[in-house]
């Protein structure tokens, strides 16, 4: 893999798919900037990959907020001198019924999940396009953002948007040798695998549910600069769900 001292930002690394994504770049030997809102979360994980003599910090950020990211930034930059790859993976949820949706959670969910990845990329970018072999950044979507259910309305336009602006991004810094991103995942379990059914397992195509590890492997091999003509797609990785034909009979 096209690794080698790169510096590695994960946002919402604190937990999650963040966390597993954090946690596989720093078993490829890569230095991780944890970024958080949740200082003990992030802490945890920073000890996590010491403990296995990885190479992590932990800069407490509020995606929502464009001072801590600009911050978060030179931290990073500070620490160690370049920054090559971003995932912006920081997100919340909130499924109301769209007659009891406020304006302050919708603008809540955009801020976080979608204002974020802008912010991030731009202030990212400007270190990355110093870069002898530019940069690569990754936006954690959704499935959501193809195919939806009730309730959802802020979260499904908050990662609408995200593929969106991936290829938007892609378009814009192409030409500073950074790849732009952005995946996709289903049903991605977080919590005890092993309290899943069968049920959960059989329905996908691929007979079982998603890992955080899932995610993470599709973030390295987008980041990969061998791997450096893949950009401005949106991977989907969730098991096969978002292809399966689904007819009641």
């Amino acid at each position: 893999m096209g690794f080698q001292n790169k510096t590695v930002i994960v946002t919402g690394a604190g937990n999650g798919i963040g966390r597993g994504i954090a946690l596989l770049y720093a078993e490829k030997g890569e230095s991780v900037v944890v970024a958080d809102i949740d200082a003990a979360a992030g802490a945890r994980i920073v000890a996590d990959i010491k403990e296995k003599s990885g190479d992590a910090m932990f800069v407490q950020t509020d995606v929502r907020s464009e001072s801590d990211i600009v911050r978060l930034m030179e931290a990073a930059n500070q620490a160690y001198g370049h920054i090559d790859i971003l995932i912006n993976n920081a997100g919340i949820s909130v499924f109301r019924p769209v007659f009891e949706l406020s304006a302050e959670e919708w603008d809540n969910i955009i801020n976080t999940n979608l204002r974020s990845a802008f912010l991030c990329s731009r202030e990212a970018a400007k270190y990355m396009q110093k870069n002898k072999d530019g940069g690569g950044i990754v936006n954690i979507a959704s499935t959501r953002a193809i195919m939806s259910e009730p309730n959802s309305e802020a979260y499904a336009a908050s990662k609408g948007g995200i593929v969106a602006l991936t290829h938007a991004l892609a378009a814009s810094l192409g030409q500073y040798g950074i790849t732009v991103n952005a995946i996709s995942p289903g049903w991605i379990e977080t919590g005890d695998y092993s309290k899943l059914e069968e049920t959960d397992h059989e329905q996908h195509l691929s007979g079982r549910v998603g890992k955080p590890d899932d995610i993470a492997r599709a973030c390295v091999f987008l980041t990969d600069r061998e791997n450096n003509f893949v950009t401005g797609i949106n991977l989907v990785v969730d098991g096969g769900m978002t292809r399966k034909m689904i007819y009641e009979e």
